[in-house]
């Protein structure tokens, strides 16, 4: 009898607690087909050699190897594990409860809590890294716990507070009695160059991987204006230059074109929405290479908010919403014809991390090349393409699989049947092998 086709003990324990076994373990993944993150030919037949927590080979043909167990997906197509470079990893969706009430009554632990519950959500779907960019100390919390497997989730690169000015769309003071305080309020607020010098040191300090700049107003924020250039091009460029010489990386949430423009000068790494660019916007970004991630998932969200329920929203910015979600779908085309480099991103904690393949594909992106934005294209604005974001020896063995192959189907991208994270498998069957509470 072939044991490797049954669950093991060891591995049921592993599932439960989520942390490593202490003993060496070695697997042989059966590949019907591979999309390997690096080659847009597909291959048939392969063996992805796993040891511990790392990808040792991979092989043509199905190899036996002495000692390993069998993870048979000869019939299935596995990917890289995905990569969602735009994430608030303990947020609720928009209209599944009042956004101000929910930030005024809920601390760092109750964060924490529910994000915990939210990225367990977000592996289980098939994503083996994110990027949260806009979060407090709760992220830092639940990236380490992860690290150490005490939690479930995706590898976490976190920013912790948005940088940008008083009333700008990152202040969270915005709209709310003006006599309230916090004193984890002011931990974004940049109105100097000196001042966004000290806020990236001390965000740095506090365990953030990058920086994440609020550069323009925006959307699901009230009284700013998504069409104005808020923060000086001097903060931008002190706040960049600071970054980099820590070794981090600046994600930029930005709308009008001139504000795109003059962060992509400052050295920006990352353009977030992007939503008014233009042909010659993209053209810069390109010349910089400077990644764009659209998130066009949350418009759809939160148009539907903002249509259906209105007063759940933020004050005041059904509206905005409303004028303004349907833009970026049109305007991804332009994205695609120009070349720029496109990382996948969907701004969600809670719900439904996939929908954005099918928002990328219907928009102009062809199905590969959305899956290089979820993959290598991610692993490489992570700065992490050493580690993730495709199929090779000396990579974390990150891997996802679905039942028929997602360029023929895109909608198998939604349809994930197996995830394993570091060697340890957390779905299987389509169904989870961790305790997944919803």
């Amino acid at each position: 009898m072939n044991r490797s086709r049954f669950w093991l003990p060891a591995l049921s324990l592993v599932a439960i607690f989520g942390t490593a076994p202490s003993m060496a373990k070695d697997w042989v993944i059966h590949a019907g087909t591979l999309l390997d993150g690096s080659s847009a030919t597909p291959r048939q037949q392969v063996s992805i050699l796993v040891h511990d927590d790392k990808i040792t080979a991979v092989e043509s043909g199905f190899v036996l190897p002495a000692g390993a167990e069998i993870i048979d997906l000869s019939g299935a197509t596995v990917m890289p594990g995905f990569i969602d470079c735009h994430v608030h990893v303990s947020a609720m969706l928009p209209g599944r409860g009042n956004a101000t009430e929910y930030r005024l009554t809920h601390d760092d632990i109750g964060r924490a809590f529910d994000a915990a519950v939210f990225a367990r959500q977000m592996l289980q779907q098939g994503f083996t890294g994110a990027r949260d960019v806009g979060g407090g100390d709760e992220t830092v919390a639940l990236r380490n716990a992860i690290d150490d497997g005490k939690a479930a989730g995706p590898r976490l690169w976190v920013s912790l507070e948005p940088l940008g000015p008083t009333a700008g769309h990152g202040d969270p003071k915005s709209g709310l009695d003006a006599g309230l305080s916090h004193p984890g309020w002011d931990y974004g607020i940049v109105d100097s160059p000196e001042q966004a010098r000290f806020r990236v040191r001390e965000h740095k300090q506090r365990g953030a991987d990058l920086i994440k700049l609020m550069p323009s107003g925006g959307i699901a924020s009230t009284g700013d204006d998504p069409r104005q250039q808020l923060m000086t091009d001097e903060e931008m460029r002190v706040a960049v230059q600071t970054a980099h010489s820590l070794g981090m990386k600046v994600a930029a949430h930005i709308y009008p074109a001139a504000a795109i423009e003059n962060a992509v000068r400052a050295g920006v790494d990352s353009v977030e929405h992007g939503s008014f660019a233009t042909a010659q916007t993209f053209a810069l970004m390109k010349a910089h290479g400077t990644y764009l991630v659209p998130t066009l998932t949350v418009y759809d969200v939160f148009y539907s908010a903002a249509r259906d329920h209105p007063e759940l929203l933020t004050p005041g910015t059904a509206p905005k919403e409303l004028a303004n979600d349907l833009l970026p779908k049109r305007n991804l085309p332009l994205a695609v014809k120009s070349g720029v480099k496109i990382a996948y991103g969907t701004d969600l904690g809670q719900g439904d991390h996939t929908q954005e393949f099918a928002l990328l594909i219907d928009n102009g992106l062809a199905p590969i090349e959305a899956l290089f934005a979820a993959t290598r294209n991610a692993a490489d604005l992570l700065g992490a393409a050493d580690r993730i974001g495709s199929v090779q020896p000396g990579h974390y063995a990150d891997l996802v699989a679905t039942a028929s192959n997602p360029l023929q189907d895109a909608a198998q991208f939604s349809k994930v049947s197996f995830v394993m994270k570091g060697g340890i498998v957390y779905r299987r069957g389509g169904l989870p092998t961790v305790d997944s509470i919803n």
